[in-house]
């Protein structure tokens, strides 16, 4: 049995992640110091389908299913990152660009620490290319296919992406009905630095925090929890890109 001392200061930490998601760090040592407090906090998430993780001076809230409370609803998304007139497809298309994002940081599946300390902006548009292009090389069968087994519409994926313009933000022919690769990226990195997943550290150089860290080494890279799409994405392309077209379509987004 827990004395009442200690469900108190349990519930004081379970409080502060489920109001905000985040707990501070006289929160965390708590959490820490107690292994009492940090099993009935860890029960506490679990009932609401969430993890609690420690990463730098803080703990996170998680929400590791769909059904949690608080897992963000496609609603909630498109309303407060996209366009009034987002579909399921621009969040699909948000969703693989936030995994070649992260997997950018890792030079293998089953990395444990990341190998690089930054992406700039053009590169990352660069490797959702590449992405985009594997899934070109799939007939529109197995892509029907895929999207049964992964619940993801590729053919709306490739779609939305293709249909961006590469242009400048600040070109004159740009429209208001037009949004371009390297807007919609700036759209992802904002809904990344809301989260805590990525923060600045250059002049459109975009880097991990230590919470997408823990986290991609607890639950990111484990088919449980990604259900196979970062095989699908990734295993099936082993043929580089060559240096030369990197070049060249990092040139095209610059100019």
């Amino acid at each position: 049995m827990y004395d009442n001392n200690t469900v108190m200061e349990a519930f004081r930490v379970y409080a502060q992640l489920s109001m905000t998601g985040i707990a501070e760090k006289e929160r965390l040592q708590e959490y820490m110091a107690d292994d009492q407090v940090r099993g009935l906090v860890d029960q506490f998430a679990a009932e609401v389908d969430c993890t609690v993780i420690a990463a730098g001076d803080q703990l996170y809230l998680i929400p590791l299913v769909r059904l949690s409370p608080f897992h963000f609803s496609n609603e909630y998304m498109k309303k407060t990152y996209l366009r009034t007139t987002a579909v399921n497809a621009d969040l699909y298309l948000m969703y693989l660009a936030v995994m070649v994002f992260i997997g950018a940081f890792y030079d293998s599946y089953q990395s444990v620490e990341p190998t690089r300390n930054f992406i700039p902006i053009d590169e990352w548009a660069i490797l959702v290319q590449e992405r985009i292009d594997v899934l070109k090389e799939h007939s529109e069968d197995e892509l029907k296919q895929y999207e049964r087994e992964f619940s993801y519409n590729w053919a709306a994926v490739i779609e939305k992406w293709d249909m961006m313009d590469d242009i400048k933000e600040t070109a004159k022919r740009q429209s208001g009905n037009t949004i371009s690769r390297l807007s919609f990226l700036d759209t992802v990195r904002r809904f990344l630095f809301d989260q805590q997943l990525a923060e600045e550290v250059g002049s459109g150089e975009i880097g991990l925090t230590e919470k997408t860290k823990v986290f991609v080494q607890r639950y990111f890279m484990e088919l449980e929890y990604n259900r196979g799409i970062l095989n699908f994405l990734y295993g099936l392309d082993e043929r580089p890109t060559p240096n030369e077209e990197v070049d060249d379509y990092a040139r095209d987004l610059q100019n």
